[in-house]
């Protein structure tokens, strides 16, 4: 049944799709599951190398979208879309517009399986909290029937729907080998948030694709000033960086229990 299943991945920026989610992404392929990924942006904003010079959004956007295909071609992810906002204003967005984009993807692929950011945002990004919230709310829409998306589709009923949940001692992990990862958002400072160990609900052992990862975020080039560190790491960091990944069950129409789950797709095989 595995080539009949399918997943999407629905996340905020070009590189959150191989630093966050990039070892299950590559873990279903591999097993023949359909993976598709929706990103929001273009990671228009981000910083694209030690360049020092102003480079338009246009020709930043253009690079990490080169980048972001060229991840998800070694994650094995068989299609990737964009939602064409603009990085840093995702919070910003008509939500009525934003949730009918994500619903019509839906309705089209029809997943079995929905993995996002959780409403945190991981560390407080905006952009990530309200991709959380944004497909959250696509869910219910795109199984109302009622509802009416600009392409006429039926709806779907998502079986599940996971959120990013990294533990304390990956979110440890990744700053030692990395930096802390921290935002200021409205004068406040942000830092990543750990979930408690207990509220873990699915823990997927992804170490057999750990190097495939790492392949996968080493084509954001334009991102690695910022993570050149990763490159000098033993094996065995970078496994435990990338050799497992960490969900809470949002919701699921087919499974329950407090029992940790280890497979994305428990209750639909």
């Amino acid at each position: 049944m595995a080539n009949k299943l399918k997943l999407t991945c629905i996340l905020a920026h070009p590189d959150d799709e191989s630093l966050g989610m990039g070892g299950v992404l590559a873990k279903y392929a591999s097993e023949g599951v359909e993976t598709y990924l929706i990103t929001a942006t273009r990671g228009e904003r981000g910083r694209v190398g030690d360049k020092r010079e102003s480079l338009s959004l246009d020709v930043v956007a253009k690079i990490r979208e080169a980048e972001l295909l060229a991840a998800a071609n070694v994650l094995g992810i068989c299609e990737v879309n964009f939602l064409d906002y603009i990085d840093g204003d995702l919070d910003q967005a008509d939500p009525n517009e934003a949730i009918a984009k994500i619903v019509a993807h839906l309705r089209r692929v029809k997943p079995h399986v929905v993995i996002t950011f959780g409403p945190e945002g991981g560390y407080g990004h905006p952009d990530h909290i309200a991709i959380s919230q944004l497909t959250t709310a696509a869910i219910v829409c795109a199984a109302d029937a009622s509802y009416a998306s600009p392409q006429p589709l039926a709806s779907h009923r998502v079986s599940k729907l996971y959120y990013m949940a990294w533990s304390h001692a990956k979110w440890t992990a990744f700053q030692a080998a990395l930096r802390e990862i921290k935002t200021n958002i409205d004068g406040v400072e942000r830092r990543a948030t750990p979930w408690p160990d207990w509220a873990i609900t699915t823990f997927i052992d992804t170490t057999s694709h750990w190097s495939t990862v790492w392949r996968a975020v080493s084509c954001h080039q334009s991102q690695m000033s910022i993570y050149h560190q990763l490159a000098h790491l033993p094996e065995e960091q970078h496994k435990a960086i990338w050799g497992s990944q960490e969900f809470y069950r949002a919701f699921s129409l087919v499974n329950g229990g407090r029992q940790r789950e280890r497979d994305l797709f428990e209750g639909l095989r």
